[in-house]
């Protein structure tokens, strides 16, 4: 794959990433849910961390993780790069062309949203608001995509867990989260054929 079709496929994604968050930041109010499906809702949050909402704590979490996401990007693009450069396996260009993209939808969530959005607490954001949420590198990032497959109380003859209400598939995420999660599927289902010489 030439490296221009690599960029295009992470164009694509950052378009259909910005969209939707952009879409659903100005259109719902945190926690306001739509049902596509009874498995399927659109499910407007922010996350302020990490993958699965973990943050760094104090002051300067916030700014070292988005610091830390733009020096990983830039690792990441030379390993695309690279990757083109040295003909490597259509695999491994596409897996991390995802991840790029991925990781690049994310981080303008972090580092522009906090001074283009006034906040989403009871009311629908606007966007280029006069009194926005917060500051450079210290946005959020939205998620908005709830497959609650399956609901209810487990069994009670389960150990630890019997009895109680489970949710089953309670992820909250967005485009940018499923273009990394299929790179990186893709590198570990097809690792033979991503890092295998041609």
């Amino acid at each position: 794959m030439s490296l221009k079709k690599a960029y295009l496929l992470v164009i694509i994604i950052l378009l259909v990433d910005q969209i939707s968050k952009i879409y659903v930041k100005t259109n719902f109010f945190i926690n306001e849910e739509v049902y596509v499906f009874e498995w399927f809702r659109i499910h407007f949050i922010e996350n302020e961390g990490m993958a699965w909402g973990a943050v760094i704590p104090g002051d300067y979490g916030k700014l070292i993780l988005t610091l830390f996401r733009i020096v990983a990007v830039f690792g990441i693009a030379w390993w695309l790069w690279d990757s083109v450069k040295k003909k490597h396996s259509n695999f491994l260009i596409i897996a991390v062309a995802l991840i790029l993209a991925g990781a690049v939808g994310n981080i303008i969530d972090s580092v522009f949203y906090g001074v283009m959005f006034n906040d989403s607490y009871h009311q629908v954001a606007t966007m280029f608001a006069d009194e926005p949420y917060g500051k450079w590198f210290y946005g959020e990032v939205v998620d908005m995509f709830y497959f609650p497959i399956w609901e209810g109380n487990l069994p009670t003859w389960l150990p630890i867990w019997g009895g109680k209400h489970f949710t089953f598939f309670n992820a909250i995420f967005n485009v940018a989260d499923v273009a990394i999660s299929t790179g990186v599927g893709i590198l570990i289902v097809f690792n033979k054929k991503a890092f295998g010489s041609k």
